[in-house]
């Protein structure tokens, strides 16, 4: 055990540092927003859902159905919350555990020494697997290959003992052992299931060592039925899984947008024809040369192959021919002369005269640490009771059997991501060569092996083995060098910039956006767009930018131009009426809260975000109305977004508006339960606190409505809002100097706000504190200088104080802009009758 230990040793600590990561790409909506880890969502729910909380039968779901993946992440966040480290910690002993399994397998291929040891440490410091072990999301394809592994050495050892005396028990629970590991592989990701492939392969080329003619003599001439049965075994419960997954995800494949695989939405057959066919030779050249990594390859990485003049064709040309010579020395008839199979399992005689007939070229499954495996055999003699004993050495797999089986372990996982059978979502995923990057390895190391044999010098052997030393050592530097991009997003976009540009300067767009670089992060927004103009994510963003710097026009602008990319965005549209709210253009507004409000959530990535817009949208509508009066519209659109919103939505705010819209209609019983519940789903929710103590008040309950607001001011102390409110209340019980105190701290904290500051102007003037109210009076008209009511209420507090000439000069300047405002034009009159009575000059007729 001493190689499997060297390897996954050097596999925790080349990704050791990978434990202070932070969660980076897709590992925020696959942890930190999935609503599946929460301890109140019901834990079936992961059986029902995909991989990023969508029900898996929504026409959305990306249909990536991982249910133990998800299991794993539920663990985590029950243990840990979203602290990263404990993320990370699983995934790194994941691979250690995988790296331990796989030197197993080489042991069992290449035998005990340096070449199986280098399998191992092939794979153990590939760079290609950062993605998976680093990236949270990754697990999927480590577990994956936990199982995957379990299972096909499960069916070696049943091979290994068909054909023994073990009985049928012990045979078959190794078999149901496999077959159990491989449903778990798929359920950690969906290529688990081509296991039971690969265990096929094995059996057919590996443990019976069959040649291509000797495969059609069996099934021609129904020879080795054994075999046959096994196989087919393996067929059905392949099968069976795949029909139980498709019948589960509702029978219908997901849809993917033209940026996730261009070369799908292509409508020319030779360019979809000619791009499918190079990924495969451009993801080996990933394994084979680690250099250029992204962390991710959509839309433009890699541009369509439009013409059969490309000179990529010739990468692909000398993939396909690599390939198949592989695959013709592997299958290539030799036997030894006058001997012939026939499709039947080599039986090796021992000493006396028995045939060992186990079907396998050898038959314990973890054979010493030599070429090849000796079994001592000893019979009794019948006449003189003596042991007849002799050792049978039974030869590993030659090289030709396992760089057929390293082939298929290379190919055969990587099936899934052809888009041979149907299209995939990505162009190309470095954590899908997880697997693959077995047979790969286990190819390297055999390969390596036969030159070695075949050198006659010794010092060529040397260099040989250093040369080994040297890619191992390679490998290993550059993994940890690619570790370090996975630390963060800052850094990790960045790295992926000359792979992909347009979607790595847009996400670092958002990265310097959360940062507060907002003038770095419009520059990467528009970076990206220059590279892709079309992408609805970064328009949207870039308006969302200049949204918060107050250049509304500007993000109007891009607001458009995201929803004439992406019609369904749901955001774009909520984000523009708002502007449109706020500009007071209030027609324009509705129209785009209802065009919002009626998209459908049908073929999105995240119908949880669209009905969070949707929701949002339907909200500031029904305040729209509530603001405008009409409280019966507010409600029913209030309603509507209630039956809209999501599990993940925060109801408080919108409960807490349909309680207001009961109050104005003067339903206070229903005003109240819509107050309860806002304080049930937010029990610091401010708002309702203050609401509910109106309501309190309002229906007598005096000391319960103080209670609301004492605790609405404990929440936060800072707020002026909250004393405004409970000083309104001490004004309405008539404790005049309690209410001023209230109102001066209000105005005090909030004197950016106008309808605070009026406010404690007000209530100050009714404590009779003149000099104080016409502070604030004052502030207010600073504030809103073309507001009528607060040049109005200066003028009168200014009336009241003396100031007569000012006060003048304010109802004046009111009724400028208001001049049919009654209150204001008696007001004047009496001034200016006070004014005459004292002789002073008046700007009136």
């Amino acid at each position: 055990m001493i190689p499997e230990f060297v390897c996954s040793a050097v596999a925790l600590i080349l990704y050791v540092n990978t434990l202070g990561a932070d969660f980076c790409y897709d590992d925020s909506r696959a942890v930190k927003t999935n609503q599946d880890l929460l301890p109140e969502t019901p834990w079936i729910n992961i059986f029902y859902d995909d991989f990023w909380g969508t029900l898996l039968t929504h026409s959305g779901s990306h249909k990536s159905y991982r249910p133990l993946c998800t299991l794993s992440f539920r663990l985590n966040h029950a243990l840990g919350g979203v602290d990263p480290w404990g993320y990370h910690l699983v995934n790194v002993g994941l691979h250690g555990a995988v790296t331990a399994l796989f030197t197993w397998l080489a042991r069992l291929l290449l035998g005990g020494g340096i070449w199986s040891l280098l399998a191992g440490l092939l794979f153990a410091s590939h760079p290609i697997h950062t993605e998976a072990v680093a990236g949270v999301v990754g697990r999927a394809d480590v577990g994956a290959a936990l199982f995957f592994l379990l299972s096909l050495l499960c069916y070696m050892h049943h091979c290994a003992l068909r054909g023994s005396q073990a009985g049928p028990c012990r045979l078959g629970g190794w078999l149901l052992g496999s077959l159990g590991c491989a449903a778990c592989s798929m359920l950690w990701k969906e290529q688990g299931v081509t296991v039971l492939a690969v265990s096929a392969l094995y059996d057919i080329c590996v443990f019976h060592g069959l040649k291509l003619r000797q495969v059609i003599l069996i099934v021609y001439k129904r020879r080795n039925v054994h075999l046959m049965l096994c196989v087919l075994l393996l067929a059905v419960w392949g099968a069976v899984l795949l029909a139980a997954r498709l019948y589960w995800m509702g029978n219908k494949p997901p849809n993917f947008s033209n940026s996730d695989n261009p070369a799908a939405d292509s409508p020319c057959l030779v360019t979809r024809a000619l791009t499918f066919l190079y990924l495969p030779a451009a993801n080996m050249l990933l394994l084979l040369c680690p250099d250029m990594l992204s962390f991710d390859w959509s839309m433009d990485a890699l541009p369509l192959i439009r013409s059969v003049a490309d000179w990529r064709n010739l990468h692909t040309a000398a993939f396909y021919v690599g390939l198949l010579l592989l695959a013709w020395f592997g299958l290539r008839m030799h036997h030894p002369k006058g001997k012939e199979t026939n499709g039947k399992a080599h039986h090796i005689a021992n000493g006396n005269g028995r045939s060992n007939t186990n079907g396998h070229s050898y038959h314990h499954p973890d054979p010493p640490h030599h070429t090849n495996s000796e079994t001592e055999l000893c019979t009794a003699s019948a006449q003189n009771g003596t042991k007849k004993c002799s050792v049978t050495r039974t030869p590993l797999p030659t090289s030709e059997n396992v760089v057929v089986f390293s082939l298929g372990l290379l190919a055969i996982p990587f099936l899934p991501a052809t888009n041979l059978f149907f299209y995939v979502g990505f162009v190309i995923a470095e954590r899908v060569l997880y697997i693959p990057s077995m047979g790969l390895c286990l190819l390297l190391a055999v390969g390596m092996r036969s030159v070695y044999v075949r050198m006659r010098w010794r010092s060529s052997r040397t260099v040989l083995v250093y040369f080994c030393a040297s890619l191992v050592l390679l490998f290993g530097v550059k993994t940890v060098l690619r570790n370090q991009d996975w630390q963060n997003e800052e850094m990790l976009y960045k790295s992926g910039i000359y792979v992909n540009p347009a979607k790595a300067w847009g996400n670092l767009g958002n990265v310097l956006k959360n940062q507060g670089k907002m003038e770095e992060a419009e520059q990467a927004y528009r970076n990206a767009l220059y590279y892709r103009r079309n992408m609805a994510d970064m328009l949207y963003n870039l308006g969302l930018l200049l949204q918060e710097n107050n250049k509304l026009s500007e993000a109007l602008h891009y607001y458009k131009l995201a929803v004439g990319s992406r019609p369904t965005l749901a955001s774009a549209y909520l984000n523009t009426g708002i502007i449109l709210m706020n500009q007071g253009r209030l027609d324009e507004a509705k129209r785009t809260f209802l065009t919002c409000a009626d998209i459908p959530d049908e073929n999105l990535k995240d119908p949880h975000a669209h009905k969070s817009s949707v929701t949002s949208c339907l909200y500031n509508l029904g305040k729209l109305f509530h603001e405008q009066g009409h409280q019966e519209e507010a409600l029913v659109v209030y309603k509507e977004a209630v039956q809209k919103m999501p599990r993940q939505f925060a109801p408080q705010s919108l409960y807490n508006m349909m309680g207001e819209a009961y109050m104005r209609l003067n339903k206070l019983s229903e005003a109240g339960h819509w107050y309860r519940q806002a304080l049930k789903a937010k029990p610091d929710h401010i708002p309702a606190h203050l609401t509910y103590g109106k309501l309190l008040s309002l229906t007598g309950q005096r000391a319960e409505a103080e209670r609301y607001f004492l605790k609405a001011i404990q929440l936060d102390p800072t707020k002026g809002n909250c004393y405004m409110h409970y000083g309104q209340f001490l004004l309405e019980e008539s404790r005049l100097l309690e209410a001023a105190e209230m109102a001066e701290k209000a105005a005090r904290l909030d004197s950016g706000e106008f309808d605070v500051v009026f406010s404690a102007a007000h209530m100050l003037r009714q404590a009779s504190l003149n000099d104080a109210a016409e502070k604030y009076y004052r502030l207010a008209a600073n504030i809103r200088p073309n507001y009528p009511a607060a040049l109005m209420n200066l003028g009168a507090i200014l009336h009241l104080n003396g100031n007569l000439q000012e006060a003048e000069n304010n109802y004046l300047r009111a009724l400028q802009l208001k001049p049919d405002d009654t209150i204001t034009q008696s007001n004047l009159r009496k001034l200016w009758n006070i004014m005459e009575k004292q002789g002073l000059k008046t700007l009136g007729p």
